[in-house]
């Protein structure tokens, strides 16, 4: 089956007393056992769920993967992904990465004795330099958040293989229907399935997905112990998402390619970053790796008010953390997805306090380009236009 397929029916058949034909919610926290003998093969919920259970399969079979395991977040998955070091071990950061990624590893990982260097990843010899005798995993994420550039998934994990190290990848930009980083080469993905997979803004969630049974098996026992699991609920309105996900990012990528072109060339622009844009500086690596370009781009401005004003002054978009939901959103990452970091720290990634993050939804795609064209032509301060 393909994916769009695979998305509506790998472990979806009709229920067995009733054959709905949409998969029952079962809210239940507990499940009875016919004997001492006779061990059910769901027994608690914050263990396994049968709505969990088709979402993890789900997802596992999208990505190209064995092994799922569903969390109450996308940093829940994060956290479990770095459950897996000890005390005194390492682990390379990419430089440009997801600002609550940025704060587990430079806040929390030290309280727990483990050590971390930033690489980039464009630069594959970042890679040597930043390796140390105690580096055991490596994290990266592209498309990037929020500055949108694209590395070379498969270089950059041929290298950390080269060094020995785990490679985890947050594939949340992309989705499953865009990228698959476990065939080029990353041990773990990982998703805010509150995103993309999700696609309506109404639930918190997150995954790791993994070939490895022996990774799998470990992530799910910390999963089990911590109990950072979704409700059954979270877990049928993820699958409810994720049945319409092959369709969803089609549109994505159709808007966002429109309204990337539409304001390229804008007098009130300095840049826009969007990978289906020919002149981007990786076109040609997410044209080898992707099989779109996504639904998320971000435009810098010349002047910061004018990007604060777009940010306040859109109508059909809104000013609002997160993305990937069938609403476009609009997002001003200082403040927002990277508020974590000082203003040294986004400066020298380019987080600039010009920039903003789109997140361009399903909506027709001119009633975009004139929202954001109309909040600009309204804009104070143009003094280099």
């Amino acid at each position: 089956m393909r994916f769009a397929t695979r998305a509506l029916r790998v472990g979806q058949d009709p229920d067995s007393t009733y054959r709905a034909v949409v998969p029952p919610l079962y809210q239940s926290t507990t499940f009875a056992w016919e004997s001492l003998n006779d061990i059910p093969p769901i027994d608690y919920t914050r263990c396994q769920n049968p709505n969990r259970q088709m979402l993890e399969e789900v997802i596992a079979s999208l990505e190209g993967g064995t092994h799922c395991t569903v969390f109450s977040s996308g940093m829940a998955a994060i956290a479990s992904c770095f459950s897996l070091l000890e005390q005194g071990d390492h682990v390379l950061m990419a430089s440009d990465i997801y600002g609550g990624t940025f704060r587990m590893v430079e806040q929390y990982l030290p309280k727990q004795g483990i050590t971390h260097s930033v690489f980039d990843a464009h630069d594959f010899s970042s890679i040597a330099k930043a390796v140390t005798p105690q580096s055991k995993m490596l994290i990266f994420e592209t498309p990037t958040n929020p500055t949108l550039r694209v590395s070379d998934i498969a270089a950059v994990c041929a290298e950390a293989k080269r060094h020995g190290l785990l490679v985890v990848f947050d594939n949340t930009f992309a989705s499953p229907a865009l990228q698959n980083p476990l065939a080029l080469g990353a041990d773990i993905v990982v998703h805010s399935t509150t995103k993309y997979i999700s696609g309506h803004s109404d639930v918190l969630g997150g995954c790791t997905v993994t070939s490895n049974s022996e990774l799998g098996y470990a992530i799910y026992e910390w999963n089990k112990a911590y109990g950072a699991t979704p409700s059954p609920f979270d877990c049928w309105l993820s699958l409810r998402g994720l049945r319409s996900l092959g369709c969803r990012m089609d549109r994505h990528c159709e808007n966002a390619q429109r309204v990337a072109e539409a304001f390229q060339k804008h007098p009130a622009v300095n840049s826009v970053s969007y990978p289906g844009l020919p002149d981007h500086p990786d076109h040609a690596v997410a044209k080898k790796q992707m099989s779109g370009f996504g639904g998320m781009l971000a435009i810098e401005f010349h002047e910061e008010a004018v990007a604060r004003h777009v940010a306040e002054n859109c109508q059909i978009f809104l000013l609002a953390e997160s993305l990937g939901g069938v609403e476009s959103l609009i997002a001003y990452p200082p403040l927002m997805s990277h508020a974590t970091m000082n203003e040294s720290q986004r400066l020298e990634r380019g987080i600039l306090p010009t920039l903003l993050r789109l997140s361009v939804g399903i909506e027709d795609a001119e009633d975009l380009i004139e929202d954001i064209g109309q909040a600009i032509a309204s804009a104070p301060v143009m003094t280099r236009v």
